[in-house]
């Protein structure tokens, strides 16, 4: 078979079906925090989708990156300055993406809704990301090596996007209530350490010649069980934000000031 069938429709709908399944179990299971006031149907497939946008554009740009720093600046292949400015340029599509789409709705309007939002555009991203990484197995008619590497981006690469994303929402969450100043403060800080967090899987994936390290995938499950243990202090502080009128005893919620960046 020959480098043409990558555009075949059959290997185009695995390839999808491969990269969006698992990461619509991973919504599911996130969904899953924000029982209580879910958000609307259609905001939270707006914001998958707009993942799947920035994974699209996500391309060419590090394409343009990796084009300009070995023909300009000669770096080599694996620098660790070509992982980082990839690195930056996904997150940072995601950050954009969400914040257009999501944070500046009204429906924006209680702590734990950042780190759903976070989290549904990440695994949006990852669903592109994935479906194109089983384009070339596929297309060649590889089933087998399609089915192991999906299992690695499912366990390794879209978890990845969770700790990335969620670690940004997470900032966002924990200062809901807060002043502009530092609320704006602790999403740099997030955004500093998604940077961080990705490069060194981008780098580690590389060093192992494709392989996810058993570190690693403990690192990244720590990271995970963590922003699920916040995600409880995070539902708390929604509930305190509900008060109890002290004389007709009805509850009245507390808006926040100034969500927006």
């Amino acid at each position: 078979m020959t480098i043409d069938l990558l555009m075949t429709p059959g290997a185009l709908f695995l390839a999808l079906l491969g990269g969006i399944l698992p990461a619509t179990f991973w919504l599911w299971f996130w969904l899953k925090e924000d029982r209580l006031h879910p958000e609307p149907r259609g905001l939270l497939i707006l914001s998958f989708l707009v993942g799947m946008i920035a994974a699209a554009l996500a391309f060419p740009l590090e394409s343009s990156v990796y084009d300009l720093a070995r023909n300009t600046y000669h770096l080599a292949d694996g620098d660790y300055r070509i992982l980082f400015l990839w690195a930056v340029t996904e997150e940072l599509l995601k950050f954009v993406g969400i914040y257009v789409v999501a944070l500046r709705t009204k429906y924006f309007d209680e702590p734990i809704d950042a780190v759903i939002y976070f989290i549904t555009i990440a695994l949006g991203f990852a669903a592109l990301e994935n479906a194109m990484f089983l384009f070339n197995p596929l297309g060649q008619g590889d089933t087998l090596s399609a089915i192991t590497l999906s299992n690695l981006r499912f366990i390794g690469a879209t978890l990845l996007h969770v700790a990335a994303s969620g670690l940004v929402g997470i900032a966002f969450a924990l200062t809901f209530y807060q002043r502009r100043t530092v609320r704006l403060t602790a999403v740099c800080v997030a955004l500093l350490g998604a940077f961080a967090l990705h490069t060194l899987f981008n780098f580690s994936i590389i060093a192992s010649e494709g392989t996810l390290l058993y570190e690693v995938f403990i690192v990244l499950w720590i990271l995970i069980i963590g922003i699920l243990l916040i995600c409880e202090k995070i539902k708390r502080l929604a509930l305190r934000s509900h008060v109890e009128h002290p004389h007709t005893g009805i509850v009245i919620s507390i808006p926040p000031k100034n969500i927006s960046l």
